[in-house]
């Protein structure tokens, strides 16, 4: 599996997206990928075409504040793949400026309940304020990391999240949590970033490239396996587009017993 980098990793990864969220208030685009912020460069147009608000049909950006989805810094649409229903209640694991958590509380009704969980104060703030701004009232925001998710046992029905997995520096135990708290036939469907088996230590070594969502990615095999161990069924994994010369965004679905 991809190998731990120092310094720390999640601290790295704080630093990276307090200063997205940053820009994202300030009106600036950001973005995922090889660049810190989206400019004019040909590599920030590229990542700009395959992270971010980009990913969204135009009917779901209409539904949001600017704002949010100046913050969406993922490499696909997990509410489009998780087929969510009326009254269920959704988690999505690292929420940044809350783009996915609106859509999904909108989906699951005025029955269901949206949770977004997030480590980064700034990222929260934004939440708030599209929150806010979009007028939707069945969301709740968390403070915490993914490898420790600050809910019940069996307490969600669907686990989402939009290229955010690949940025753990713990990957098993992100998994055992998703398992954990998802209730008995709960669904697991997320988006994220899948490295090629080629990909080179070069890439895998450089803390910007695991920021930028790349290095740390699981191949398609480890991360089918990682879901296999963490008591997962029913594993779907499908490439949907190139992200990096080493890396593709696929959809992952998954089912607990």
């Amino acid at each position: 599996m991809a190998e731990q980098l120092t310094p720390d990793i999640r601290e790295a990864v704080r630093e990276r997206y307090a200063a997205a969220a940053e820009q994202a208030a300030e009106g600036k685009a950001s973005c995922c990928g090889d660049t810190a912020g989206c400019g004019s460069s040909a590599l920030a147009e590229r990542d700009q075409a395959v992270f971010g608000a980009a990913q969204y049909a135009s009917a779901d950006r209409q539904e949001l504040p600017e704002l949010a989805q100046a913050a969406s810094l993922g490499c696909g649409n997990p509410t489009a793949l998780a087929e969510l229903h009326d009254g269920e209640t959704v988690l999505d694991l690292g929420s940044g400026g809350g783009i996915d958590v609106l859509l999904s509380a909108r989906r699951v009704g005025a029955t269901g309940k949206a949770y977004g969980l997030d480590m980064t104060d700034e990222m929260l703030a934004l939440a708030h304020e599209n929150q806010a701004k979009a007028g939707v009232e069945n969301v709740e925001w968390l403070k915490g990391a993914i490898e420790d998710i600050p809910l019940p046992d069996g307490s969600v029905d669907v686990i989402i999240s939009n290229c955010v997995i690949n940025l753990s520096a713990d990957k098993q135990q992100t998994l055992r949590e998703s398992a954990r708290v998802l209730k008995s036939g709960g669904r697991f469907a997320v988006t994220d970033v899948i490295a090629d088996p080629s990909m080179d230590d070069a890439t895998r070594q450089d803390m910007r490239q695991w920021t930028g969502c790349i290095a740390g990615a699981l191949t398609e095999n480890e991360f089918h396996a990682s879901l296999e161990a963490a008591g997962f069924v029913d594993i779907e994994i499908q490439e949907t587009h190139r992200v990096h010369e080493h890396a593709a965004s696929a959809i992952v679905r998954a089912r607990k017993p």
